[in-house]
């Protein structure tokens, strides 16, 4: 299946919160993340925007807006996030907890692509747009040589990034009673270019 996608701009991130937030609505992660289910979509926008604001997001929305990616190429020795000033507590105390354990995992040691996000609208999923985003972003990768993390947040999504050259990155990850997050990485593939 093809699907057309464009590379989202500073006015698209309503558009490719609304696609997340849709897609990871019924999410075991996001449900444990942000337990209260009123305040759930509120924080999940905040969440996906966080990403969405890196100096080094890109943003692939499908063209029929049912599905949404965003990619960040890291330089080696670059840190995803800047040094906080410590522990948080509250509502977002898990997801603090979460990103500490991620961030412990997420290698350093090379320049690279990584996905934090890709989703597909509730509704439109199981019809090919989940495998087009990915695609796409996966040739760009590899026309630029660079390798591709990403942490799979269910068995699921695990299964879609195994069918296109990820491999598990160690053990999963998880905190507390949260449910497992894999790190993955896929080596760049030779192109012609």
């Amino acid at each position: 299946m093809k699907i057309d996608t464009a590379y989202a701009t500073e006015s698209d991130a309503d558009a490719v919160t609304a696609v997340l937030t849709s897609a990871f609505g019924a999410d075991a992660l996001a449900a444990w993340l942000f337990p209260d289910p009123e305040r759930r979509p509120a924080y999940q926008d905040g969440f996906y925007r966080s990403f969405i604001a890196h100096p080094q997001a890109e943003c692939a929305l499908a063209a029929d807006g049912a599905g949404a990616a965003v990619w960040i190429r890291l330089a080696a020795g670059e840190p995803l996030h800047a040094e906080t000033a410590g522990p948080t507590a509250g509502p977002l105390a898990r997801l603090a907890a979460v990103g500490a354990a991620l961030d412990a995992r997420h290698p350093l040691d090379r320049d690279h692509l990584y996905l934090p996000l890709m989703g597909v609208a509730a509704g439109r999923q199981g019809q090919g747009i989940g495998s087009a985003l990915l695609r796409e972003g996966l040739a760009r990768a590899d026309r630029a040589g660079l390798p591709a993390y990403l942490e799979a947040s269910s068995p699921q999504s695990r299964a879609l990034y195994l069918r296109h050259g990820f491999a598990d990155l160690g053990l999963p990850v998880r905190v507390e009673d949260s449910p497992e997050i894999q790190p993955m990485w896929r080596e760049a593939a030779e192109t012609n270019h």
